[in-house]
């Protein structure tokens, strides 16, 4: 659906030159919710903008469905665009205008017949939840309700491929979380390809089936948002999954721990099973949990917990072996072996 081939872009001012993206090759496929991480300045807006030639690569390749739209001349650019729909943080709405007006504008920039216009504005407002809002001005609506807004505008000439611009960090959690439902929603029920951009892993939790990290415009990680939640393997990315998932606990608890102190992950279906339960009935040994839960990422568990497991040096060592027999991944923290 959309191939990213070496695509590097450059800014230039008269005294230096910036590297925005940093010679980035990714696949991304149809019907999938693709996330793209990075901290402010990493080069994930200016990749995003590339993708539909916001911002024109300095070089490289942006392929489509199929189209190259680094060889496209104006008029096929226009047209590939009307394909690739754009939400955006900061909503910009036309304040003048109606709900249904500003979706409308969307469909008469793309030339639709005026007898088409209001049942397509109809059918959107019902999409995002907005049909008693159609005579409102953006004044009127809450940030959520403006967001829906955009995404309907966004939605208008159905495109194939949908650029989100963190848009959702301007919202409030329980907002935040109402729209990426919706957007999950459209994307299994119009089998639209979605890429969204965000420095919050919270985000690509909930929705994502692949994910990105970006640094200094590159690409450090890349894969399954399961995979990478589960095994991370760069510092940055286990930087920005310890905002989601975090095993800190007071030093003084730790320093009060008079066992060995591990932390185990669980993937997949040994998530649900009694495992460490198990261990403790088995090895003669007790367990202390210090932190730990369930995560559901894909609507598959993952389980991470810290715990301190106390009894003789012996037994303590089977124990370890036992739950990696299991299935489950220990990393030693303190040994009280």
């Amino acid at each position: 659906m959309i191939h990213i081939k070496d695509l590097t872009k450059e800014y230039k001012s008269k005294k230096n030159t910036v590297i925005g993206v940093d010679h980035v090759n990714l696949d991304i496929k149809k019907g999938e919710v693709f996330g793209i991480v990075g901290y402010s300045g990493a080069g994930k807006s200016s990749l995003l903008r590339c993708i539909n030639l916001l911002e024109r690569p300095t070089s490289g390749q942006v392929e489509v469905n199929g189209s190259d739209l680094t060889k496209l001349n104006g008029k096929e650019l226009r047209k590939a665009r009307l394909k690739i729909g754009m939400i955006f943080q900061h909503f910009y709405l036309i304040s003048q205008k109606t709900v249904a007006e500003n979706i409308a504008f969307a469909l008469k920039a793309a030339s639709t017949p005026k007898e088409k216009i209001k049942s397509r504005v109809s059918e959107l407002l019902e999409m995002v939840g907005l049909t008693d809002k159609r005579d409102v001005f953006p004044a009127q609506l809450s940030g959520g309700q403006k967001q829906r807004v955009g995404i309907a505008r966004a939605l208008a000439n159905d495109p194939a491929v949908l650029l989100c611009d963190e848009a959702t960090s301007a919202l409030d959690p329980n907002t935040t979380l109402a729209i990426l439902r919706l957007l999950k929603k459209i994307n299994k029920e119009l089998n639209i390809t979605i890429v969204l951009i965000t420095h919050e892993m919270n985000v690509v939790k909930e929705i994502c089936d692949r994910m990105a990290v970006m640094q200094d415009g590159r690409i450090i990680e890349e894969g399954d948002v399961y995979d990478i939640f589960s095994k991370p393997q760069t510092e940055l990315t286990k930087e920005f999954i310890s905002s989601v998932v975090s095993f800190d606990v007071p030093k003084s608890i730790l320093d009060a721990c008079k066992g060995s102190v591990v932390k185990v992950l669980f993937r997949g279906d040994v998530a649900g099973e009694g495992v460490i339960s198990d261990t403790i009935q088995l090895f003669e040994v007790s367990g202390n949990f210090l932190r730990g839960s369930i995560e559901y990422i894909q609507e598959r568990p993952l389980g991470l917990f810290l715990m301190e497991i106390q009894g003789q040096p012996d037994n303590i060592s089977r124990a370890i072996t036992y739950m990696e027999s299991r299935g489950a991944q220990v990393e030693v923290i303190e040994n009280g072996l």
